[in-house]
C-alpha cells in the first residue's frame, strides 16, 4: 500500500483528489491539506511516500516545498500552469497532471508511480526464501525464521525460531552467504552468521539471541561495530 497526501489550496480540487485517490486499491490517502505548510506537519509525523502537490499556493509553493524534502518523496505534481512542467522533471517528479484531468489521466499517473515505489523498495528478508537438500528431500527455508547459521566444515546448520533441532545441509558458509538478502545478517565469526533483527544484546566478545550466546572472533569485529553505528 502506498501511502499518500495530496496538498491544494482550492478545496474543490482537494475533493476530487480524495475522490480519485480512494479508487485506487493501491493508495492509501493519510492527509489532504490545504497548503504547504500544513503539509510539512504531517510529514514530520507520517510515513509519506507519495505527494499529489499542487504548485501555485502562498506563503511557500509547491516546487519550493519539493526543494526543501530531505528525503526524495514520489510527487505527482498537480497544476492549472503547464509552463511548470520541465522544472518539475528537473526535480524528478513522477509525473504532470494538467487541471482539469481526467481519472483514466491520473490513474496512469498513480500506475507510473505504483512502479517507481515497486523498484525503490527493497526487498525485505520476511518475503525471501530458498530450499536446502537435507537427507532426500528439498526444504523450503524462510529467511524470517533463520536466528543464526553455524558452519561446520562441509556442512552448515541453520537454527530456526520454534524449532528445537537445527536443519543440517551440506553447504558452505560462502554458498550460503549468498543466498541471504544483503544486509539481513551479520558475519561475527568464520563459522557464524547471525540475523541482525534477533541480536538482542552485545558483549565483548558475544552477540546474543535471548539466552543464547554466538562468539565474535577478532576479525569480525569491525562487522559488529559497524552494525552498532548503523
Amino acid at each position: 500500500m502506498i501511502r499518500c497526501i495530496a496538498i491544494d489550496d482550492e478545496q474543490l480540487v482537494r475533493e476530487l483528489l480524495e475522490d480519485n485517490i480512494r479508487q485506487v486499491p493501491f493508495l492509501q490517502l493519510v492527509k489532504t491539506c490545504r497548503n504547504a505548510m500544513e503539509a510539512l506537519e504531517v510529514l514530520q509525523q507520517e510515513q509519506i511516500d507519495l505527494i499529489f502537490l499542487d504548485i501555485q499556493m502562498p506563503r511557500l509553493n509547491g516546487l519550493q516545498l519539493l526543494q526543501s524534502l530531505q528525503q526524495p518523496l514520489l510527487v505527482i505534481l498537480v497544476t492549472a500552469y503547464e509552463e511548470y512542467a520541465l522544472q518539475g522533471f528537473n526535480l524528478q517528479v513522477v509525473d504532470y497532471l494538467l487541471k482539469p484531468f481526467s481519472f483514466e489521466r491520473f490513474l496512469k499517473a498513480c500506475n507510473r508511480a505504483s512502479e517507481l515505489f515497486r523498484l525503490r523498495k527493497p526487498v525485505a528478508a520476511e518475503d525471501h526464501s530458498f530450499f536446502v537438500h537435507v537427507e532426500y528431500t528439498q526444504v523450503k527455508i524462510h529467511t524470517a525464521d533463520i536466528n543464526y547459521i553455524e558452519g561446520l566444515k562441509d556442512y552448515i546448520k541453520i537454527h530456526l525460531s520454534g524449532n528445537a533441532r537445527p536443519v543440517l545441509t551440506r553447504m558452505t558458509m560462502k554458498v550460503m552467504e549468498e543466498k541471504l538478502p544483503a544486509g539481513a545478517f551479520i558475519r561475527t565469526h568464520k563459522s557464524y552468521l547471525v540475523a541482525v533483527k534477533k541480536i538482542t544484546a552485545v558483549k565483548r566478545d558475544l552477540v546474543c539471541i535471548g539466552s543464547i550466546e554466538i562468539p565474535v572472533s577478532e576479525f569480525y569485529k569491525e562487522n559488529v561495530n559497524r552494525m552498532l553505528q548503523s
